[in-house]
């Protein structure tokens, strides 16, 4: 089940993407424009990406020194996701833009478009769960040797 808040969350970066489509209406010079564009291109596609996996890049949290303070782990994780977030949508545009460029299609608003509508799907997925934790075998009993064999 989920929660407002989270459901809130999730609509966040396609919500981003929608308003920076919007914002193309403004003059060229507009700084209000190009802050929507760049804050979306920024971090929208990615964040919506890391919050598809998020169950699944929690299931292995950060490990730091040997003691650590009971922040560490949960601002070490923030730091990445963040940091994974900024360096997905850097790569989503840049691919967007190549595939446009390729087709013969390019342009400004064609890219944003693509990016809002990838965004818009990733956040309406359902999140991807986290694999079991992988379980060792028992510690079995030196390994005996063949007979006629060195040991």
């Amino acid at each position: 089940m989920t929660t407002p808040q989270a459901l809130v969350a999730r609509m966040l970066p396609p919500f981003a993407g929608w308003l920076a489509l919007a914002a193309l209406a403004l003059p060229g010079g507009s700084p209000l424009r190009g802050a929507a564009v760049c804050v979306f291109l920024a971090a929208g596609p990615g964040a919506a990406l890391t919050g598809l996996c998020g169950p699944a890049l929690a299931a292995r949290p950060a490990e730091g020194p040997p003691d650590p303070d009971a922040g560490f782990a949960r601002g070490s994780d923030r730091l990445e996701r963040l940091v994974l977030a900024v360096l997905l949508s850097i790569a989503a545009a840049l691919l967007a833009g190549t595939v446009l460029i390729a087709a013969g299609v390019f342009s400004g608003y064609r890219v944003l478009l693509a990016l809002t509508l990838l965004t818009t799907v990733l956040a309406l997925c359902p999140r991807l769960r986290a694999a079991p934790a992988r379980r060792t075998p028992p510690t079995a009993s030196p390994p005996t040797t063949r007979k006629g064999s060195a040991p």
